[in-house]
């Protein structure tokens, strides 16, 4: 048996709680789409992960028709962990010695949150082409630009001006300046449960929701079960929805960690701008990352104002397709696609669905949550670090 095309792009979203695995056609279509556990470089060094991937990229490539060896003309490959450019050059090296495709780029993940985010280039009736010269970007630029903020479990922002300039930050928690994301989040709405409850700090609604959250009788007893791995780090990220809940209902604690995130993230996007010496008007804003793709309406609200305030005339949106469908734009992006390609991806992605050639949808793409997956690592002793991002 032949084996099938080749692929014009094998995409991958590394985090360190899963990783996604796509191949792409030339035409923008999703060939194939496969999660599976971490392969954090970080966790597992970068020789072991690169043979965790090898083992999606292969079952991948049995989805799409079995092809052997090369599977596709790039790998356009967005890992957690990639925070210096010298660990992008790494990973990049490690990428094209494992010859799945015939080129291979590794960037920082939230670099893939960014160009999901950004689509202005590609509506209808705009340039086929993307290149010198093409200018289908805001300002007339020929490539994609703008700024992200990916706020998940941690915290995160990359920025790139029209010129390919980037700014960007390390993202290694209070130790780099950082603060927030569902991790820092559930540590604060613990702190001030806490202490509510042992009277060290003021009342607020969050304590007795702490403990209702977990079926426990008190928050000190949540304390002790974490303190005896009854709990573990992935149930507390929990706490986020507990917060958002109280702050709705006007608790005035949890209303201030709601807005110190907001003035977070905002400060994030407005330091990358003015590094880069971009504009404020009409600057992309791109909001991605679990706590921000859930449209909190405090969270989203207040991170609006604040841009406002602080970047006026800045456009923010938040990201409607996950993270891998960026991997694969950035992909198609390299191979010199245009706008029907990079449309074309995102239908895939929008009805959450693999398209055939001639745009029958073949069936819904299904991914077990990141929660599950790090249940079955910790039960195979594989588990790694809850993502940043």
């Amino acid at each position: 048996m032949a084996d099938a095309p080749l692929a014009a792009v094998l995409a991958i979203d590394g985090g360190n709680s899963k990783t996604d695995v796509a191949l792409i056609a030339p035409d923008g279509t999703v060939l194939a789409a496969v999660r599976g556990p971490s392969a954090s470089h970080e966790h597992h060094g970068v020789e072991q992960a690169m043979r965790i991937l090898d083992g999606l990229v292969r079952s991948a490539a049995a989805q799409a028709g079995g092809r052997s060896g090369v599977v596709a003309s790039h790998t356009s490959a967005c890992l957690a962990g990639a925070d210096l450019p010298e660990e992008e050059a790494q990973l990049s090296a490690a990428l094209r010695r494992r010859r799945w495709s015939r080129t291979a780029i590794a960037v920082n993940d939230t670099f893939a949150v960014l160009r999901a985010g950004l689509s202005a280039g590609e509506a209808p009736g705009d340039g086929d082409k993307a290149g010198p010269g093409g200018g289908r970007w805001p300002g007339g630029a020929d490539r994609p630009w703008g700024v992200a903020v990916t706020c998940g479990a941690g915290i995160n922002c990359v920025a790139v001006a029209p010129d390919g300039r980037t700014a960007r930050y390390l993202a290694h928690g209070i130790l780099t300046g950082d603060w927030g994301g569902g991790e820092g989040l559930s540590e604060e709405v613990m702190w001030h449960a806490m202490r509510a409850e042992d009277g060290r700090g003021p009342a607020t609604a969050l304590a007795p929701a702490v403990a209702a959250h977990f079926g426990l009788p008190s928050v000190t007893d949540v304390a002790i079960a974490m303190h005896k791995g009854q709990l573990g780090d992935d149930d507390l990220l929990g706490l986020t929805s507990v917060l958002f809940a109280a702050a709705a209902a006007g608790d005035q604690v949890a209303r201030e960690l709601v807005e110190r995130q907001a003035a977070e993230i905002a400060a994030m996007a407005v330091a990358a701008m003015r590094r880069l010496g971009l504009p404020s008007a009409g600057t992309p804003v791109v909001l991605g990352g679990g706590l921000l793709e859930a449209r909190d309406t405090l969270l989203t609200s207040a991170v609006t104002g604040r841009l406002a305030a602080d970047a006026p005339g800045a456009v923010p949106r938040v990201v409607d397709i996950p993270p891998i469908a960026g991997a694969a734009l950035l992909g198609l992006d390299h191979l010199g696609a245009g706008a029907a390609e990079a449309r074309r991806l995102r239908q895939c992605y929008r009805t959450v669905g693999l398209l055939t050639a001639d745009g029958a949808l073949t069936g819904p793409v299904s991914f077990p949550p990141a929660a599950e997956i790090r249940k079955q690592a910790r039960k195979t002793g594989t588990a790694t670090r809850t993502s940043r991002y």
